[in-house]
């Protein structure tokens, strides 16, 4: 049962990162956007999927807190203004899709709103992960950091890498979903995204090299976790390939492997520990009567359920959106 919630756990971040990481890079993206026409196009292309895609965060929170509530009581204090933060981005990105439409003369502060929402859950998104690679300071099971233990300059850069990946997912997204202007905008801007994130990919691997993070050796220790890296690399090169070919459905699908394969490494790279080298996932895991209570709703009604709708939502709004649709 503590495998089976394990797995759901992964799952669901997993999506997070891939549904909500694409909608979130359109948002990024939209800052750079010229002309009502554009911004427009831009935001039909994620408008029917959008707050469905966040669904997934709450899962997320409510397998760690009902499954593994040490791990949930034990982040929580370490993360409070950083996640406060990002829910915060969340909801002003959410009230400013909404909003936007109807202002006139205010409208470009809704759509400035747009934007820093959309940065400012994506960099926290990063920056707790680094934080998490790096090690928070916690004895006897409780966070001994202080209101910023979870900063550091290697969180900053996780932040920055994850804000530059999620832009690439967008761009990939809009090659996919539009037309004319906005398709060749960002047939344009996936070659830069592309470099910006592996620049930052190298300077987090040189930074992680530098302070020997104990992530790191674990790396010497399983060296099939070299196969994910394998993989993103040979992605990385389809993804160059269909840019310069101009093959629309490839390249979202490229950047979503390279995604699946950083996941992967990480996930495989923490095991057995639910928070890194401090708590194992049996320590953090609830009483069995507890995994199985919440089996019987969530487990085998809820999830399955959240997954069909997911799939029917992607299948029914597939194909293109015009250059001049609007969400109204």
């Amino acid at each position: 049962m503590v495998m089976y919630w394990t797995l759901l756990l992964a799952v669901s971040i997993l999506l997070y990162v891939l549904l909500d990481g694409f909608d979130l890079g359109v948002g990024m993206l939209f800052g750079l956007a010229r002309g009502e026409e554009r911004r427009d196009a831009m935001l039909s292309a994620v408008a029917p999927i959008w707050d469905g895609n966040e669904t997934w965060l709450v899962v997320t929170g409510v397998i760690l807190w009902g499954a593994f509530p040490v791990v949930y009581a034990t982040l929580l204090p370490a993360f409070y203004l950083p996640l406060l933060v990002m829910l915060a981005g969340l909801i002003l990105r959410g009230v400013a899709f909404e909003f936007r439409h109807k202002a006139e003369r205010a409208r470009w502060i809704w759509d400035w709103s747009f934007v820093g929402g959309s940065f400012a859950a994506t960099f926290i998104q990063g920056m707790t992960v680094g934080a998490l690679v790096e090690g928070l300071p916690i004895e006897d099971g409780q966070y001994t950091g202080g209101d910023f233990g979870w900063f550091s300059p290697f969180a900053a850069l996780c932040g920055v890498a994850l804000c530059l990946g999620y832009a690439l997912l967008g761009a990939c997204w809009l090659v996919k979903k539009c037309e004319a202007e906005v398709r060749d905008t960002a047939w344009r801007q996936i070659p830069y995204l592309v470099a910006g994130v592996l620049i930052f990919l190298a300077i987090v691997f040189i930074y992680a090299l530098a302070e020997n993070l104990q992530l790191m050796h674990r790396w010497i220790e399983r060296p099939y976790l070299f196969v994910f890296p394998a993989i993103a690399a040979a992605a990385a090169v389809v993804l160059v390939a269909s840019v310069r070919r101009r093959r629309e459905e490839w390249p979202f699908y490229m950047v979503i492997l390279i995604f699946m394969s950083a996941f992967g490494t990480l996930a495989i790279s923490f095991w057995p520990y639910m928070i890194p080298f401090v708590l194992t996932i049996s320590e953090a895991a609830a009483p069995h009567s507890s995994l199985a209570f919440m089996f019987w709703g969530e487990g085998i009604f809820v999830f399955p359920l959240m997954l069909i709708y997911t799939g029917i939502s992607y299948r029914v709004f597939r194909g293109k959106v015009g250059a001049t649709a609007g969400h109204y």
